[in-house]
């Protein structure tokens, strides 16, 4: 192929992945998204690296720069960066589109509150027994405590405490070691002394996503962009999810699918909660039994010497 035939080629196959691009109508155009419509209009018009070559490099530079100049990728990243929104985006699948069309944002919504809600209270991110402090988690300290306060678990400002703890997310840092103990009783320093290191420390996935084995009600967690999950969460959210396809793909109509959607939603995270909660304090047992053997053994060793 001359220079001039390959020129063409690559500027044929950049106006069809234009063209493929304005026919996809995508919310995101990111090169990542491999299962879009962007690639079965890419395809319609006989672009392939297997047939066309250059025609498929041309789209493919094409491709890059659309994603590049309409924020593409970073569309997805700040669409589904927490957890929340990854779920919300779950219960619209699992729910199923034409059914989401027909029963509309308010009927939807209370079918995915019905799973959101018990996901994020046992997440760990607010304690919704503890409504005289703002929720405030156990073991982390208010965000708007006084200035060089001894107890940071009192508030100044219960209105800016409820805001970040309900609308950004946030679960404030953790208490020292002496006043965490006060909220958990069975906190050890050894854990204390492991979670802050993983708190502070790790750097976990590009800063985004962060494990720890034992948070300081000694139980594993994720945190995503600083949101915890846990155990508890996960199975609540899943078999939330699982009983609200079940529930639907029942239902005769709209009205049915509402109210079977919403028990189905309600039942499936009620038995994830139960199922979630039990595996934590199983974990959370065990945990500590070993954290007892290790100091029984190292007071056994300081005895001998």
């Amino acid at each position: 192929m001359s220079n001039q035939n390959l020129f063409q080629s690559l500027l044929l196959g950049a106006r069809k992945s234009a063209e493929s691009s304005k026919a996809a109508r995508e919310a995101y155009p990111s090169v990542l998204n491999l299962a879009s419509p962007y690639k079965t209009e890419l395809a319609s018009r006989g672009v392939s690296f297997k047939e066309t070559p250059a025609q498929a490099a041309g789209a493919m530079a094409a491709r890059i720069a659309t994603d590049i100049t309409n924020d593409g990728t970073r569309g997805v990243y700040w669409r589904y960066n927490h957890p929340l929104a990854i779920l919300e985006k779950g219960i619209e699948k699992t729910i199923g589109k034409e059914t989401y069309k027909e029963l509309g944002p308010l009927k939807t919504g209370l079918i995915g509150s019905a799973i959101a809600l018990p996901t994020t209270a046992l997440a760990g991110n607010y304690d919704i027994t503890n409504v005289g402090e703002m929720f405030r988690p156990k073991g982390y300290a208010q965000a708007y405590a006084e200035e060089g306060s001894e107890d940071r678990r009192e508030t100044t400002q219960p209105g800016l405490e409820l805001f970040e703890r309900f609308f950004l997310g946030r679960s404030g840092r953790p208490l020292k070691y002496e006043t965490a103990k006060e909220d958990i009783p069975d906190l050890t320093p050894e854990r204390y002394g492991q979670f802050m290191r993983d708190y502070y420390q790790d750097k976990g996935l590009l800063g985004l996503v962060k494990v720890t084995p034992e948070n300081l009600e000694g139980v594993p967690e994720v945190r995503v962009l600083g949101y915890p999950i846990n155990v508890a969460s996960a199975t609540t959210a899943a078999v939330g999810l699982a009983g609200t396809a079940a529930a639907i793909k029942t239902a005769p109509g709209p009205k049915q699918a509402f109210r079977r959607g919403v028990v189905g939603a309600g039942l499936g995270s009620a038995t994830g909660a139960v199922i979630g909660t039990v595996i934590n304090k199983a974990i959370a047992q065990g945990n500590r039994q070993d954290y007892q053997r290790l100091l029984n053994t190292n007071k056994i060793c300081s005895d001998r010497i």
